[in-house]
């Protein structure tokens, strides 16, 4: 995994999802992540189709990866296929969860 991969990834880490107090990788929300150059892209998915914290996650996602310096362009993609399901939480966020 590449430096910049890492970065990214340490970035998402750290956007919470308001609702549930947990970072959007350990939710399994972050579908895939790309990077040609210095263009992110970022593909992910919320607990539920019409989520309220929409536009508070996605917002909070471009954020974080704003800053690193050498990011030019992102973009934040959300999807709803595959729809996300509890499977896809981590082993931590089972636990903060009571699952």
């Amino acid at each position: 995994m590449t430096d910049r991969r890492k970065e990214v990834e340490r970035a998402l880490s750290s956007v919470i999802d308001p609702e549930l107090g947990i970072d959007i990788v350990s939710l399994g929300l972050v579908y895939h992540v790309s990077i040609d150059g210095d263009d992110v892209c970022v593909v992910m998915t919320l607990t539920t189709p019409g989520c309220p914290m929409h536009g508070t996650i996605s917002a909070d996602v471009e954020q974080r990866l704003r800053q690193m310096s050498w990011i030019e362009n992102i973009n934040v993609r959300v999807t709803y296929d595959p729809p996300w399901t509890p499977e896809r939480l981590t082993a931590r966020a089972r636990v903060l969860l009571g699952r």
